[in-house]
């Protein structure tokens, strides 16, 4: 692994060359997204976290766990899962893969450190959001016992996010990416969540979802009315994806929309010490890590293989489902409060997943939790150090991208 205080290669070229044969289109979406700010440039930089991680450092001095790889203040938000309830939990498993504690943890702190200036949050009082998700993470391993977040339990702006949920009809999703003539719907493709998409691609897709519906309880479900390129996330833009609309219950109020997307091997992967498993494909991986690490797996969550390739096949969930962050009104106590919830979530993904193909015991984690005096102040300094970096690499990228056209190259 690079050392952060090593002479850096270029940071536009490492960019490019990890983006290297994702659709162009797209593509120019995520290099446009990432020159907008620093915290669009962590979210969407995964890899170059990683490769930047320090070797034998303490960092890998932590229990091993099944991590969502890419876990940032976005990264948590609501769901619905396949019991038609609605949760409060990690929700991006495309880096999905076992290894150190203190990546994760590192990589949240970051976020909420980089994330600061666009909230308006001064840095005092970000390092006190930092102390509160860590307090709420130790307390809740040391309780030894997973619980989740759902509407009962959920305080605060979680809180308020439920209930906007609760009001907004299901229709709603489709209603915003979709229009109807002559009474059937049609994927609106506006450039903003979708594009269009290659005659042979709708054919791979159709074949796919003629096959897939063969071995589900309701084919008729399954039924393909249209699909389109999907525009989604900032990290992933670029690799293939797909939004699909189906038939589902039946007429335009019935219809269901579908992500299916193509996965690629975890940006972790070249870096964590601790071996692997070994999955059929990278799509059962992210599928299967995800499984174990949330209380309640997602509607249609699915690994499938559609022309030799994985992906993940799962319901299409609304982008605004995340906590409106920037609404906390200059009350600290509400953003306090989600740093406490999701403490809480990283946790209970850890104890949930515990004593699974090499991640620690519940012991394990509970002593890591009451050793917290050896390793919190080590973590925080890391984090402020890799925020620095993060803006710095961000200024470098945006330079170039406004001179020299990034995304045209």
């Amino acid at each position: 692994m690079a050392k952060p205080d090593s002479v850096k290669i270029d940071v536009v070229e490492r960019i490019k060359q990890f983006n290297a044969g994702r659709d162009p289109e797209r593509l120019a979406l995520k290099y446009r997204a990432l020159a907008d700010n620093p915290f669009s440039f962590l979210r969407g930089t995964c890899h170059l976290f990683y490769e930047d991680l320090p070797a034998n450092s303490f960092l890998d001095q932590s229990p091993a766990g099944w991590l969502c790889g890419d876990l940032h203040l976005e990264n948590v938000g609501t769901y619905k899962g396949d019991n038609r309830l609605t949760y409060f939990d990690l929700n991006d498993f495309d880096e999905a893969i076992l290894a150190p504690a203190h990546w994760e943890l590192s990589r949240f702190l970051t976020s909420v450190l980089v994330a600061a200036k666009s909230l308006k949050v001064r840095p005092p009082e970000a390092i006190a959001l930092c102390h509160c998700f860590l307090d709420a993470y130790v307390t809740n391993l040391l309780s030894g016992s997973p619980r989740w977040v759902e509407r009962a339990t959920a305080e605060g702006m979680v809180r308020d996010l439920f209930s906007k949920l609760k009001k907004r009809p299901r229709s709603d999703l489709l209603d915003s990416r979709t229009d109807i003539k002559g009474g059937k719907r049609k994927l609106r493709v506006d450039g903003k969540k979708a594009l269009p998409i290659a005659v042979d691609d709708r054919e791979k897709v159709l074949d796919f979802l003629n096959e897939f519906a063969k071995s589900q309880r309701h084919p008729e479900f399954f039924k393909l009315i249209d699909v389109a390129r999907r525009i989604a996330g900032t990290g992933s833009l670029g690799i293939e994806r797909y939004v699909i609309l189906v038939r589902g219950r039946g007429g335009p109020e019935g219809n269901f929309l579908l992500d299916l997307k193509y996965e690629a091997p975890s940006a972790l992967a070249p870096y964590t010490p601790i071996r692997q498993p070994v999955w059929a494909s990278e799509a059962e991986r992210v599928v299967g890590v995800q499984r174990r690490v949330q209380a309640v797996p997602p509607a249609f969550l699915t690994a499938v293989t559609m022309a030799d390739r994985s992906y993940v096949l799962k319901e299409l969930l609304p982008s605004q489902d995340r906590v409106a962050l920037e609404q906390w009104n200059k009350k600290l106590r509400r953003l306090e409060g989600v740093m406490h919830t999701m403490g809480s979530v990283v946790a209970w993904a850890h104890l949930r997943s515990s004593g699974r193909q090499g991640s620690a015991s519940a012991d394990q984690w509970i002593a890591f939790g009451a050793d917290t005096n050896n390793w919190r102040a080590p973590l925080l300094e890391y984090a402020q150090f890799y925020a620095q970096r993060v803006v710095e690499d961000w200024e470098t990228f945006s330079a170039a991208f406004s001179t020299a056209g990034v995304a045209k190259d």
